[in-house]
């Protein structure tokens, strides 16, 4: 019976996963036509069939996308109003700026939606787009889709002067504008009726048949007919399957999807460049999105000339802000510079309850005069007033972070033991009451001085350890900034690399922000020091060699240059980890 029962279930969902974006329209109500149910969210309902389904019985299915850059893109134009007191129209901006294109082609795209990827930086300076057509080549070249057969590299060789002709003379019109590579998904349905004279409907069937699971007898059916509607029209069988072969299942963009993609990638890049300090506080605000964590994001910001400074008791805010500054050496200078002004929700532990807290005790009673101050009015825990400190936000009122923790730690004491027991109560309601209580309670307003105790300042590492801890984020500066005193002379910075000719062998290091292994053999790593980025290319067998010591957050590397078609990489031939702080920023990994 259980062989039996297993034979059925065999080919039958395994669990249900909800679309984050499809919406099923009807003339009729769902509930009278497919099978329904509530989902955890109140009022939202799924349905049980799939996108597969859902086509055939032919309702109209359409996906809502979300988009973490439109927030970043209108909190930005908010900032520009606020700050310059002018709207700025996104569709009336020069879409040929040279200086905007400028930027694209030296891959100078961290946290700009859609080109920032490390394959996409590799690709857009050898497209370098022009114009938005070209915007929209850019976006959609990066697709599996159009990977999978070479497709990205054929035409930027083809874009670049390269001789090419078409297979057959029929695909002219549906690929002549893309150089004759299928590089959106609509051109699939264009081949297959511009070659093989299939209608509008069987050449959308065959592109569907392609995504299909379990599709190799739907697609040799599909195969042979467009091989024998082709001969039809005077295709040769081989060229027929030269053709055929360039359709595949791999996700492609519609061509309307890469020009509205394309298009916003321009005015994300036209943002950053004319105003970088919006840019940046949008974007640190609608974390997480993305490809680079906030430390990328941070190095990014300074070398746009945007200061980012540490949380401030007396001056931060829930979210980011930006924030006027004197200079250190002239407190009394008119001219202030505005920098990005760290929040408290970017503090761990500090969560929208504590961050309100804190503003609303200040815009009540005023500014913090003192640590004590701060912990009597705001009534924060006593681990949230610690990662405050150790993020930076009491420097303005004190003098050494050592100090002013083991200042915390005298002001807060724990429960008594035999309290535990008294929180035993017949009633329920009073059990429930008092284990709500912290653990850790104030005492009464007793100084404290007479018990503060000599210690050593905290060093300049002991602070970035702190601020990595609580934030993942260290404003002043960077880790290898601080290791790299200590790194052999022969350990090269990525800012000298660039110098490198090709075949050269060089020793570098840097903390690890992204690894990727996509469909080909090779793993791709980028490493970031204090001035900026190095791309690494781990072989197979170096892979299997190092696996283990490339996953650690911080190495060092022996590599060959390699350069190709205006890209540069490192080919790894050897690694090894450098041990320096538990708490780093994390690396965004795929594949």
């Amino acid at each position: 019976d259980m062989i039996d029962l297993a034979a059925q279930l065999d080919g039958f969902p395994k669990y249900l996963a909800q679309h984050p974006g499809g919406m099923i329209i009807s003339s009729s109500p769902l509930s009278e036509i497919v099978p329904i149910q509530q989902s955890a969210i109140s009022d939202r309902y799924i349905c049980h069939w799939d996108k597969d389904a859902i086509d055939d019985a032919g309702f109209v299915k359409i996906d809502f996308l979300a988009l973490g850059a439109l927030s970043q893109m209108q909190d930005a134009l908010q900032l520009i109003e606020e700050r310059t007191g002018h709207y700025i129209d996104l569709s009336r901006v020069d879409f040929e700026d040279p200086a905007v294109y400028d930027t694209l082609h030296r891959a100078d795209t961290v946290g700009i939606f859609q080109v920032e990827s490390a394959a996409q930086m590799q690709t857009i300076t050898r497209i370098k787009p022009r114009n938005l057509t070209d915007m929209a080549y850019e976006v959609a070249a990066v697709r599996p889709g159009v990977g999978a057969n070479d497709g990205v590299t054929q035409f930027i060789r083809r874009r670049q002067g390269e001789p090419w002709d078409y297979d057959h003379p029929l695909e002219r019109k549906a690929l002549e504008r893309t150089l004759g590579v299928i590089l959106y998904q609509d051109q699939v349905n264009q081949v297959a009726m511009e070659v093989a004279g299939f209608n509008s409907l069987e050449a959308d069937q065959l592109r569907r048949a392609f995504r299909r699971r379990k599709n190799k007898s739907l697609i040799a059916q599909y195969r042979q007919k467009f091989l024998d509607k082709a001969a039809e029209r005077g295709v040769p069988r081989e060229i027929g399957e030269r053709i055929f072969k360039k359709f595949n299942g791999q996700y492609m963009f519609p061509e309307s999807h890469a020009f509205a993609f394309g298009v916003t990638a321009y005015h994300m890049t036209w943002l950053k460049y004319y105003y970088p300090l919006e840019f940046f506080v949008a974007i640190f605000n609608q974390q997480p999105m993305g490809f680079y964590n906030l430390e990328t994001l941070k190095e990014d910001a300074r070398r746009h000339g945007v200061t980012v400074l540490k949380p401030d008791i007396n001056t931060s805010v829930e979210k980011c802000i930006i924030a006027s500054v004197t200079s250190e050496t002239d407190s009394t200078s008119a001219d202030a510079q505005e920098a990005l002004l760290v929040g408290f929700l970017n503090v761990k532990g500090i969560g929208k309850a504590q961050a309100e807290a804190i503003v609303e005790a200040r815009e009540q009673y005023g500014k913090f005069s003192s640590v004590a101050d701060a912990m009597r009015r705001t009534g924060l825990k006593r681990e949230s007033i610690e990662n405050l400190v150790l993020a930076g936000a009491f420097d303005s009122l004190t003098t050494d972070r050592r100090s002013t923790l083991w200042e915390v730690g005298l002001r807060y004491r724990p429960v008594p033991a035999g309290a535990v027991s008294a929180r035993k109560s017949k009633s329920s309601n009073a059990t429930i009451q008092k284990k709500k209580k912290r653990e850790w309670q104030q005492p009464l307003e007793l100084p404290v001085e007479q018990d503060m105790a000599d210690l050593a300042p905290m060093t300049a590492w002991d602070r970035m350890a702190g601020e990595y801890q609580t934030m993942s984020l260290y404003p002043e500066g960077h880790l290898m900034g601080h290791i790299r005193p200590k790194l052999p002379s022969s350990v090269l910075p990525s800012d000298e690399i660039p110098h490198l000719k090709d075949g050269m062998e060089v020793w570098t290091a840097g903390l690890v922000i992204r690894r990727q292994r996509p469909l080909g053999k090779a793993v791709f790593i980028t490493l970031e020091d204090e001035f900026g980025h190095i791309p690494l290319i781990v072989w197979p067998a170096v892979y299997a060699q190092y696996r283990l010591v490339l996953r650690e957050p911080v190495l060092m590397i022996r590599g060959t240059v390699s350069r190709r078609e205006g890209t540069m990489n490192i080919m790894v031939t050897h690694a090894e980890s450098l041990h320096t702080l538990k708490d780093t920023p994390s690396s965004k990994n795929w594949g």
